[in-house]
């Protein structure tokens, strides 16, 4: 028998032997670890939605806040949130910056999907936020308000403009006046320009109740030819233009390039471009009808310097070096560099929010600012000895510098400058001196500048050159506060009618209070610098702001809906706390309906108890809805450093807001209290980073602080 055969025979013998034997159990026991036995406890506790009577308690909710793909994806959060709360709030995705897009449009493809998601599970979402300074697409609001380019066509007016120059209306029919037609001084775009003054009668109710014609404009029957004007009124008006020596004379237009002819375009407080073209020619020569009748009692304005007639066939007078310059049809830019890509946006992302851009991304400074470059070849080289000047708009993610520059096919170059870019559109004009005969391109160097560039309107040319005319036209007040109203509704009816079916309750303004001037509201004024999506409304429309919010979402919402305003640091500072509360009682002295406050509450375990407690009084004191709305509790050091003892007092203090907002704030008046952060925040957070500040771990191991929350709720919910 070999030595394996030994081994095998013995251990059969053994196994014989010992399973012959009776088991006897050992005569000790062994304590299991108190950790592992507090855990235990920790964890029998139920779900914490369990210790709500509903029938005491019956308007009370428990929430907590999450992201929206974490629930769409039914994964951990999805059952965390389903087995313990009553209502969702997401963080951030049905913000205006996260649904608003670079046009305007409002993209809620997720936020319906949440909604229903929600729906199907039985879950109720509150709607956060409506009306905030902060994540807002600041950009596209910012770009609304900027100055109105206009850059007059580069070819010969063939309208004659002198009898509106001189005042005199020399060769212009007024075919009816109405309430008057005069040419004004100073009330056209920008400054000291002139602009026709055209006022419709009290009855004015046809086109033709109001109208003025221009002299004979000689054309080319085979050309087309092209119709610039911009007009305002001071109170909402409609108009068209009719004609003479067309085969239809009254044709429907696509005035304002909206992509839908229509009969009539229609104005209003802000200038508005009316550009079209026309080639049904019947006549050698036409005349235009500016029929303004529709509306009575409205004062219309029409730009003299920008009111044009040209054929688009015909020779330019400014040779712009750089053809399509304003990227509407391409680029035909090239360009190298590192991780760098460039291209033509979206339409809508131009200066003005009009149009198409240029963009170059860059995601980090290179080493030399020529490592990252455009090129724009010309058609041929540029007369050594001239000037040439180049303007463009420009703006950038960040701030930073480019350097454009004429270049040779030696890389030899006149460069003009530095150009500095900031986050807001500017208009830049520079000019440089050809020093060769062999400068046959232009360059933009972006190694400098981290980030992406945006550029619009191109123009090189020759400093010699006459023609088209620059006007740049700021936007007042009035104009400022009626453009964001409009803005406005547009995101509060897309977004509250979209969340009709499922969102019972809205966080309708926040964080209106200033911290310094608690009794005022935020401004972006004296701050030295704001985020990128920041946008303060209030600087807008004034004092305002919430009343018309607070309408508009009365307006588009369910007539039960819940409203509520909600702001921060309230048991820190308890004179916000009643600069707050005097808001709320102005926005309700303007006619609009306030009906509750919320409290975030994002607070540590050193936070005053007495505060908190002479908060929940100045609120409870109100008669409105009271809402704990984001709920979170620091320690005051990381999840690394923090002890057994840091989390009992985090647990205690837990439990004392629950119990005083029980006890302080009467049961008709509690909306609910929802948790900001359920989970420890991770290092890499942007909220509190790297605090152990909610009821799970990252790991979703219940803390003794869901214990602490389930004891509140057992004691004061039931």
């Amino acid at each position: 028998m070999n030595q394996l055969h030994k081994i095998a025979a013995s251990f059969i013998t053994f196994v014989v032997i010992t399973s012959c034997s009776k088991y006897k159990a050992l005569d000790f026991n062994v304590d299991k670890p108190e950790s592992i036995a507090a855990q235990e406890d920790i964890d029998a506790y139920p779900a914490l939605k369990s210790y709500i009577n509903r029938v005491a308690q019956p308007g009370f909710k428990l929430g907590v806040a999450l992201g929206l793909q974490d629930y769409l994806d039914k994964g951990v959060m999805y059952r965390l949130a389903n087995r313990n709360f009553d209502e969702i709030v997401l963080g951030y995705e049905m913000k205006h910056g996260a649904v608003v897009q670079a046009d305007g449009s409002l993209n809620l493809v997720k936020v319906k999907s949440l909604l229903q998601t929600a729906a199907e599970s039985g879950m109720q979402v509150y709607g956060h936020t409506l009306m905030w300074h902060a994540n807002q697409n600041a950009s596209y609001l910012k770009g609304l308000l900027s100055p109105l380019l206009v850059t007059s066509p580069a070819y010969q007016n063939d309208l004659n403009l002198a009898g509106l120059k001189d005042k005199s209306l020399a060769g212009w029919t007024l075919a009816n006046p109405g309430a008057g037609i005069l040419v004004a001084d100073g009330e056209g775009m920008g400054t000291g320009n002139k602009a026709i003054k055209l006022v419709s009668k009290g009855g004015s109710s046809a086109a033709t109740d109001l109208q003025l014609i221009t002299p004979h404009v000689a054309i080319n029957k085979t050309h087309k030819y092209e119709v610039v004007m911009y007009i305002k009124s001071d109170v909402p008006g409609e108009g068209r233009i009719s004609f003479e020596g067309l085969n239809n004379n009254t044709p429907s237009v696509d005035w304002t390039k909206s992509g839908a002819p229509t009969a009539t375009f229609t104005t209003g407080i802000s200038w508005k471009e009316i550009r079209f073209t026309i080639d049904d020619f019947s006549t050698d020569n036409i005349k235009l009808h500016f029929d303004l009748g529709y509306k009575a009692g409205v004062t219309y304005y029409i730009d003299v310097n920008n009111l044009y007639v040209y054929d688009t066939q015909g020779a330019p007078v400014v040779n712009n070096l750089v053809a399509n310059g304003d990227f509407e049809s391409g680029s035909g830019w090239g360009g190298w560099g590192g991780s760098s890509s460039r291209g033509v946006t979206a339409d809508g992302m131009g200066v003005g929010n009009k149009g198409k851009a240029f963009y170059v991304t860059n995601p980090a400074k290179a080493a030399n600012y020529w490592d990252v470059q455009t090129s724009y070849d010309f058609a041929a080289p540029l007369d050594n000895g001239e000037t040439y000047e180049l303007s463009f708009w420009v703006k950038g993610t960040a701030e930073g510098v480019i350097r454009p520059e004429l270049q040779s096919a030696n890389y030899s170059s006149n460069g003009y400058g530095q150009v500095t870019v900031t986050t807001e559109w500017k208009q830049v004009s520079v000019a440089t001196t050809a020093t060769a005969a062999d400068r046959t391109r232009l360059v933009f160097s972006y190694g400098e500048f981290a980030g992406t560039v945006y550029i619009d309107d191109v123009v090189l040319k020759n400093a010699k050159a006459t023609g088209g005319t620059t006007t740049i036209v700021e936007k007042t007040a009035a104009e400022k506060k009626y453009i964001l109203t409009a803005a406005l509704d547009k995101w509060m009816n897309g977004m509250v009618e979209a969340g009709k079916s499922t969102v019972k309750a809205w966080d309708v303004v926040n964080e209106p209070m200033d911290d310094n001037n608690p009794y005022e509201l935020k401004t972006a004024a004296g701050r030295p610098s704001t985020a990128a999506d920041d946008f303060f409304w209030q600087d807008y429309l004034g004092k305002d702001y919430a009343v018309t919010a607070f309408k508009m979402a009365r307006q588009y919402g369910n007539a039960t809906d819940i409203h509520f305003i909600n702001d921060y640091n309230l048991e820190y500072s308890l004179d916000k706390c009643r600069g707050l509360i005097a808001y709320v009682n102005y926005i309700e002295s303007k006619g609009a309906k306030v009906d509750g406050i919320g409290t975030q509450m994002h607070i540590n375990t050193t936070t005053s108890k007495e505060n908190i407690a002479e908060m929940f009084k100045l609120l409870a004191a109100t008669g409105k809805l009271i809402k704990v709305s984001e709920l979170d509790l620091g320690v005051g050091v990381k999840t690394t450093e923090a002890t057994a003892e840091h989390y009992k007092a985090q647990a205690d203090m837990y439990k004392y807001v629950i119990d005083k907002y029980f006890e302080l704030i009467p049961a008709k008046q509690r909306y609910g209290i929802t948790i900001w952060s359920p989970l420890d925040s991770r290092a890499n957070s942007s909220w509190r980073p790297g605090e152990p500040i909610g009821l799970w771990t990252e790991a979703f191991v219940r803390k003794l602080s869901y214990a602490a929350v389930a004891k509140a709720l057992e004691a004061n919910a039931k």
